[in-house]
């Protein structure tokens, strides 16, 4: 990785957390505006989804099927989360499927970094500065490299990042008609919300593989978080995933929250996504492990 790549990730890193500080800080016990929350949510929510349903479900695994309008969409909003451009994001991920905690593995907590909370470390921010972005894209990305728009927009991460911050900002001086709305939704539904984003996804490399529960008879350590699912929207339920990686949705179970299969199956209805991948309850059954081997996969997940 170049030196100025890794400069730029560690202020991506530090950014939005001094932000937050600062936000705090000056902020505290004088309140927020309704419009700073409403855009620290919204922003939150859109460009949380265009990395789970885009980046990820979409893109990466090809869980279900859509008009290159609705990916390019859920690709833009994704690459406003700043985690990198979307061909290198989509690359890094299927490499993580290709050698889950394994050699190989951008991100795992067990390898590389050793494990112990160096290893959870590694896997949360380390890794951003010594592996981000460096599986080769024409071997784990070639379709995306392929496509004209993919490319693009790939291209155009810096100004779609510019926008993402941008766009708060001047929603936020369009409803107070004042330069401090402005600032605050620069702040809030900008530098913010990235942080938030940011160590939201960042947990489901590190945590998701680290701690929680497992029920699948499966070779990695990726486990279910279920005080993750709703701020990741849906994607905690990790060890579900990698059990079943082209499923649309991730959580399995009647309790397992899964706002992204939400979104899915609202555009499923819309007939604007279709050929939905998901997983029989007899072919997961056919994954269980015994509840004494549960235990004892949870316990080694952990």
């Amino acid at each position: 990785m170049s030196r100025a790549a890794r400069i730029s990730n560690l202020l991506a890193v530090t950014i939005p957390f001094v932000a937050f500080i600062l936000a705090v800080v000056l902020l505290w016990d004088r309140g927020v505006g309704w419009h700073d929350l409403a855009l620290f949510a919204g922003f939150y929510v859109a460009t949380a989804l265009g990395v789970t349903v885009g980046f990820h479900r979409m893109l990466t695994h090809r869980s279900f099927m859509t008009s290159k309008p609705i990916e390019y969409l859920f690709a833009v909003l994704g690459s406003m989360s700043v985690q990198g451009p979307v061909i290198a994001w989509v690359a890094d991920h299927r490499k993580h499927h290709a050698h889950a905690d394994e050699e190989g593995d951008p991100h795992s907590p067990h390898v590389g970094a050793g494990s112990g909370l160096r290893g959870l470390v590694h896997a949360h921010v380390g890794w951003l500065v010594m592996d981000q972005g460096q599986a080769r894209k024409r071997k784990y990305a070639a379709d995306l490299v392929e496509d004209a728009g993919m490319r693009r927009i790939s291209r155009g991460f810096p100004l779609i990042v510019l926008a993402g911050l941008a766009l708060p900002a001047a929603i936020g001086w369009a409803i107070t008609g004042r330069a401090t709305g402005a600032l605050t939704g620069f702040l809030w539904g900008g530098l913010v919300r990235i942080f938030f984003v940011h160590h939201v996804t960042w947990s489901i490399n590190s945590v998701c593989h680290f701690f929680g529960r497992r029920r699948f008879d499966i070779e990695d350590h990726s486990t279910n978080v279920w005080w993750l699912a709703l701020p990741s929207m849906g994607e905690a339920w990790h060890h579900n995933h990698h059990a079943f990686p082209r499923s649309a949705v991730h959580g399995m179970g009647r309790f397992e929250l899964d706002p992204s299969a939400w979104v899915i199956r609202g555009l499923e209805k819309l007939g604007l996504v279709w050929n939905v991948v998901r997983i029989a309850p007899e072919r997961q059954a056919q994954k269980l492990v015994a509840p004494a081997r549960e235990r004892e996969l949870t316990a080694a997940g952990s």
